[in-house]
């Protein structure tokens, strides 16, 4: 089809596209495909719907929108006329062109360009458009007019023009000639140059081929193409890609730590039935040595990215665990796990940034709260980072002034976008900036390179693999009862060596330190003092000390000395003395211990209390099951079914396809249309009524009136808006309810 080729209505041209095209537009404004329209006479109805409009001019940038504007200023012009509107270069005012009549903003009707029906009322000043009225005289003619008033009443049109385009006439008469003027404000009225408002009243108006002529021909004074810069600094991409790699991994230790904690003592939700309490996130930060905002970010990623789930503890009450995908994702190599973690945050709307703040009320957002998300969250931070992606390689946002330059280019590239209602723009490109770093997408103001390939859609595990430090199968005992890994360790080594001793400090190189309380915790889960020095013997790449097996033996030693009984409660031991200094013990007296033999006391408190507290006495007590025999507790790791979850490929692979079929739909519509008259649908009305809107011409209307008398008049269609259609009947301007319009066809000439 050639594009200067012209149509009696959208719905003509979109019979004229391709499949391929029809798709396109499918993609760009889903919101057209569901429910799948007919044919295009339904499509071109429901893409002039007030709803439709509005989502798809908010995916507008600056230039875009003033390309827009200036083609609703025109009402019907053409590409040359146009081009000369607009304050830019021809190339890019001509690509915001194309870009628009992809997205079926702009039609090419028998008399030129026009915008679609509604367009215009929701263009406003504030909507990145040049603020001016739409034309009802002719440039060159203003022109004139604009240079035969004095300096004076120039200066009072610009300052009218800045204000807003309206000014009042309370202190000017309205009816007079030229020679009549007194003053500037009467000069102007006098030529033409501000003219009654079409609201009434004493307001006077700013005609648009007046205003286009007082700013040089073009819409709008500053270049509509120029896009707020990036500053920008120098930074080696390899150093970037190092430090972003390192955070990569931590992220992902870190999350391996918080699940096996949590899947041994999962924590409870709120008493509302959602979210993480304070007390939980505190200790979980503090448990992985990180901050409180950082913990919450992992918490959030662990969510998004189904990693963790709300199940229900052995009491049946909610509480945080992981999911059985938990343990499949731990199978994975190290580059997989980041980048399924990586992607869900990418994707998720929820705003880890929130966590901590207060609301509107005051009241404190806690991390897994269900109502803290935000529906331009996930496009906000695509945006953010899409502009790392596109600075040049070597250079970084600029230090302290990045974030306020990144709001400033995505204001101009979603002047429309709307915040969202929980925080603003500055906040969300705020947190996206700092959760990017914080999770190894980029670092020192760029993004790295596996950041860019993630970002494009397409496989960044190979990229980062090669960054990672290859996994290590050993660590190296010290003297002084600590291990130290000389690298990320292997996933089943590493979360084994956190059973026997303790993490002290992380880096380049992990420290883990043993004492009595790792020692005893590993015995806790059923390792016999044999099975720590084997797994220390086999770890370990230098001899074992002889202080960590004196500590391993001497914990074993007093390890089930004391046996607690199911009784509520009893303690037995074959040392008598155990018990003795037990019993003598000051602090025991709360206990209710009573002696029954010499190797037999009761207690008056409950098994589940007085074993913590014989242990806070410095015993190391066992659970004796009811036949005598040692009950050695192997808590086994709690997991939660995990949540369905598509992978972004997989739902853009879904989406694509469905537009595809709704295309085709349409496609095979148009043939049948063609075959037969229109049925009197509400879409098919609609459609024919903003055909005729389009195209200026009258329809015949067939409508039932209050009384329920049917009727017929030749209308001429001025706008359809919240279920009323807005017409010109002979001299006088009607109003009429569509659900009372039986059909609509066009009139015959």
């Amino acid at each position: 089809m050639p594009m200067d080729t012209g149509f009696r209505s959208l719905a003509d041209q979109l019979r004229s596209w391709s499949t391929e095209r029809i798709s396109h537009l499918l993609l760009a404004r889903p919101d057209l495909a569901t429910p799948s329209p007919h044919d295009s006479s339904q499509l071109a109805a429901r893409a002039a719907t007030r709803t439709s409009l509005q989502h798809a001019l908010d995916d507008l940038n600056h230039l875009e929108l003033v390309v827009l504007d200036a083609v609703v200023l025109a009402n019907q012009t053409t590409k040359a006329h146009l081009s000369s509107m607009v304050n830019a270069e021809v190339d890019a005012s001509t690509r915001a062109l194309s870009h628009l009549e992809a997205r079926c903003l702009v039609w090419h009707s028998l008399g030129g360009l026009r915008a679609v029906t509604g367009v215009s009322a929701l263009l406003g000043r504030s909507g990145g458009g040049s603020g001016l009225q739409p034309f009802t005289g002719d440039h060159d003619d203003a022109v004139r007019r604009l240079a035969a008033v004095s300096p004076e009443a120039r200066a009072m049109l610009e300052a009218v023009d800045a204000g807003g385009g309206q000014a009042s006439s309370a202190r000017a008469r309205t009816d007079i000639s030229v020679a009549e003027a007194a003053g500037p404000a009467e000069e102007l009225i006098a030529h033409g140059l501000l003219i009654a408002s079409p609201s009434g009243g004493e307001m006077l108006t700013l005609p648009g081929e007046v205003g286009l002529a007082l700013r040089g021909g073009v819409t709008t004074r500053a270049a509509a193409d120029v896009a707020p810069p990036l500053p920008t600094s120098e930074r080696a991409s390899s150093l970037v890609d190092r430090a972003a790699a390192g955070a990569a991994f931590e992220v992902v230790r870190n999350l391996e730590l918080l699940h096996d904690a949590w899947g041994s003592t999962p924590p409870r939700t709120l008493r509302g039935g959602a979210g993480l309490t304070v007390r939980d996130l505190r200790a979980s930060a503090e448990r992985l040595h990180v901050s409180e905002s950082v913990a919450a970010l992992l918490v959030e990623v662990a969510w998004a990215s189904g990693l963790l789930a709300q199940s229900a503890d052995e009491e049946g009450d909610p509480c945080w665990m992981p999911t059985d995908l938990f343990d499949q994702w731990l199978q994975q190599p190290m580059a997989s796990r980041w980048a399924h973690v990586a992607g869900a945050w990418l994707a998720t709307p929820r705003i880890p940034g929130l966590v901590g703040e207060r609301d509107v009320a005051g009241k404190t957002w806690n991390a897994l709260a269900p109502e803290m998300a935000g529906a331009t969250v996930a496009e906000t931070r695509r945006l953010t980072l899409g502009l790392l992606a596109d600075l040049p390689a070597g250079e970084v946002l600029a230090a302290g002034t990045g974030p306020a330059a990144v709001v400033a280019r995505l204001s101009w590239e979603r002047p429309r976008r709307p915040r969202t209602r929980t925080e603003s723009r500055e906040s969300l490109v705020a947190w996206a900036l700092s959760e990017a770093e914080t999770l190894g997408l980029g670092a020192f103001g760029g993004l790295a390179t596996y950041g860019r390939t993630l970002l494009a859609g397409e496989d960044a595990v190979a990229v980062l693999a090669e960054l990672l430090p290859a996994p290590v199968d050993h660590v190296l005992l010290q003297g002084d009862l600590t291990a130290v890994a000389p690298g990320p360790l292997e996933p089943t080594l590493g979360r084994t060596l956190a059973v026997v001793a303790t993490v002290e400090s992380h880096g380049g190189a992990t420290v883990y330190r043993f004492t009595k309380e790792s020692v005893r915790r590993a015995m806790d889960r059923g390792w016999t003092a044999a099975e720590i020095h084997a797994f220390l013997a086999v770890a370990s790449r230098t001899p074992v000390p002889q202080a960590l097996t004196y500590l391993v033996d001497d914990t074993a030693r007093t390890f089930g000395t004391v046996r607690v009984g199911f009784a509520a409660a009893y303690l037995r031991s074959d040392d008598e003395t155990a018990l003795a200094e037990l019993l003598a013990h000051p602090a025991a007296d709360s206990l209710g211990l009573r002696r029954l033999a010499p190797t037999v006391v009761v207690s008056t408190v409950a098994l589940d209390s007085l074993l913590p507290r014989l242990r806070e006495l410095g015993l190391a007590p066992v659970v004796e099951a009811p036949d005598g025999s040692v009950h050695v507790a192997r808590p086994d790791a709690k997991r939660a079914k995990a949540r369905a979850r598509r992978t972004p490929a997989a739902d853009e692979a879904q989406v694509t396809a469905r537009a595809r079929a709704v295309a085709t739909k349409i496609k095979a519509g148009d043939e049948v249309a063609d075959s037969r008259p229109r049925p009197a649908e509400p879409a098919t009305t609609m459609a024919i009524l903003h055909e005729a809107i389009d195209a200026g011409e009258p329809v015949v209307l067939s409508y039932v009136d209050g009384r329920g008398v049917g009727g017929e008049a030749r209308v001429e269609p001025l706008g359809v808006d919240g279920g009323f259609l807005e017409a010109r009947v002979g001299d006088d301007l009607r109003t009429f309810a569509l659900s009372r319009v039986r059909s609509v066809r066009p009139s015959q000439p």
